[in-house]
């Protein structure tokens, strides 16, 4: 099993002083905890008496900086990615009008790819202006779900489904920071098609003038790979998937969360 960590706390500067921090130090190790001498992997749920029990034979790999906690591996071999690929493309429908908008800086723009939420009765999705209300789950979905979650040992009840025709469909950078995640639950991103780059930056970072420098993380999300951002992940790391134009292939993302029934006035 893989582990890519940062040694000791991330050294940053003010941007005022000119000068970069080293960046992260990305280091590879045999054992799952620093320094414990065992592999640590993440746990499976047992189907029937529902308890976490260790993963025979997962690759993870940790992905680790100041405020960053993510595990990355392969969950689907070529041959069931293509074929959930193709079910996807065959099974999934994308919402339509006024669902295809977000209000962003007080003006609504159209959202650069296709979108779409399934997910459990009763429950809704808000961001950038737009409440959304899940379809009900169809049996590809009920199969990625039931396989995350029997690899992860989390549950999920909600999936927001993002679909790029090619490299110039993208997404800008973003927090899931919803009111209606449950604390602290992770988010499970599992992707299908062209492997893309997906990129986290650091809250303190952004814009013209930021106040300290911390070196972006970038990432190449495979075909039938499985991402989950942990907590404390979405507090402090904005992430984006950026135009390549020259791509061509398209691409399915799937986001698996955990979302609360909210009442009146929350």
């Amino acid at each position: 099993m893989d582990k890519f960590i940062v040694r000791g706390p991330l050294k940053t500067t003010v941007t005022k002083n000119k000068r970069k921090s080293p960046g992260p130090k990305w280091e590879e190790a045999d054992s799952g905890e620093e320094g414990s001498g065992r592999s640590k992997k993440r746990p499976k749920l047992d189907a029937v008496h529902h308890s976490k029990t260790p993963l025979v034979g997962a690759s993870w790999k940790h992905i680790r900086a100041e405020g960053l906690n993510c595990d990355y591996r392969i969950l689907f071999n070529k041959a069931e990615a293509d074929r959930i690929f193709q079910e996807l493309e065959k099974e999934v429908e994308y919402f339509e009008g006024e669902f295809t908008k977000l209000h962003i800086f007080g003006k609504w723009h159209n959202i650069p790819r296709k979108q779409v939420t399934y997910g459990d009765a009763g429950l809704t999705y808000t961001y950038s202006g737009v409440t959304f209300s899940p379809k009900p789950w169809i049996p590809v979905l009920d199969h990625l779900r039931d396989q995350i979650q029997l690899t992860t040992g989390d549950t999920f009840n909600f999936v927001l489904i993002n679909r790029y025709k090619d490299g110039h469909d993208h997404m800008g950078e973003h927090r899931d920071d919803e009111r209606e995640l449950a604390p602290r639950s992770p988010i499970a991103s599992v992707s299908f098609g062209a492997c893309r780059d997906f990129v986290f930056r650091h809250k303190d970072s952004r814009g013209k003038s930021p106040s300290r420098y911390i070196e972006a993380v970038k990432l190449q999300l495979e075909h039938g790979s499985l991402l989950m951002m942990n907590f404390p992940t979405n507090r402090y790391w904005y992430h984006s998937l950026p135009s390549r134009k020259k791509l061509l292939a398209p691409r399915i993302n799937l986001t698996f969360r955990k979302v609360m029934a909210l009442t009146p006035g929350q």
